[in-house]
């Protein structure tokens, strides 16, 4: 009897999209999520960006029964209250940010990490409330905040102005938090879009970006499309940011937790 080949199980290999090389996932994972070739970052979820960042076993969730509604009863494809439901369902996230405290190696802060799997990582108003209650948190507690954002989809459209009022809300806030000798940390990663670039990202004491990440308001193409002129090579990356002062520095997501240690001692926060 002819034997049947045995196949590679899925999820084992990766192509990598910045080198096309094909990687082995779990040196992917070991690497934090960066390619073993090219040092392409990966995506990673929110949960994996506070072990990676966070000492272990630290993190305490703030505001974590805060849940989104459907305010405007908004409709596309799909009813944006089924959306959300199939949101959570799929990631595991009640919704596009997580918030708490936690240590970096041995240093007491306020976290938070925005997660691009749950509608682009977009700011809607659970998503405005918990970085303000968060900062204020860092605020009233003395505590250096640092947010790593990875929102590809700015503000969310199904909210409507209660969506777009977060970026005044969380940025009065992180005002306060500086006039009271608060020190913020910014990190933006692969995509950091829209509302979100346009608030809360881009007002760091120290801005740190992930190399090669898309950061801007509208995407290159819907600008080239708009404007109807070619775009500078490297347009709208950390690197070209970098070179015109949007970004303070690049930081590769394996240096990640030492260089926020070090601006914090820097600060003597």
């Amino acid at each position: 009897m002819k034997q049947r080949k045995r196949g590679i199980p899925e999820g084992l290999w990766l192509r990598c999209p910045g080198c096309q090389a094909v990687v082995f996932r779990k040196e992917v994972d070991k690497r934090l999520g960066l390619c073993p070739e090219c040092d392409y970052h990966f995506y990673v979820s929110a949960r994996d960006r506070i072990t990676q960042v966070l000492d272990a076993g630290t993190f305490e969730e703030l505001d974590d029964r805060l849940a989104p509604t459907d305010p405007l009863g908004f409709a596309d494809k799909k009813p944006y209250a089924e959306r959300l439901v199939a949101e959570q369902q799929r990631t595991g996230l009640t919704d596009a940010v997580l918030t708490g405290t936690g240590m970096i190696r041995a240093r007491r802060v306020a976290f938070a990490v925005t997660d691009s799997a749950f509608i682009m990582g977009s700011m809607g108003s659970v998503v405005g409330e918990r970085l303000t209650r968060l900062t204020e948190h860092a605020t009233l507690h003395h505590l250096p905040l640092i947010i790593i954002s990875g929102s590809g989809g700015g503000a969310r459209m199904h909210e409507g102005i209660l969506s777009l009022m977060q970026m005044a809300k969380v940025s009065a806030a992180l005002a306060r938090h500086h006039d009271a000798g608060g020190l913020y940390i910014s990190v933006l990663t692969n995509p950091t879009m829209g509302g979100v670039a346009a608030s809360f990202s881009s007002l760091g004491d120290f801005v740190f970006a992930e190399p090669r990440a898309l950061i801007g308001f509208a995407g290159p193409r819907t600008i080239k499309a708009t404007i109807r002129v070619e775009l500078p090579a490297g347009f709208q990356t950390s690197e070209f940011l970098l070179q015109h002062g949007f970004v303070d520095r690049i930081v590769s997501r394996s240096r990640l937790k030492s260089e926020i240690a070090r601006a914090i001692d820097y600060c003597g926060k």
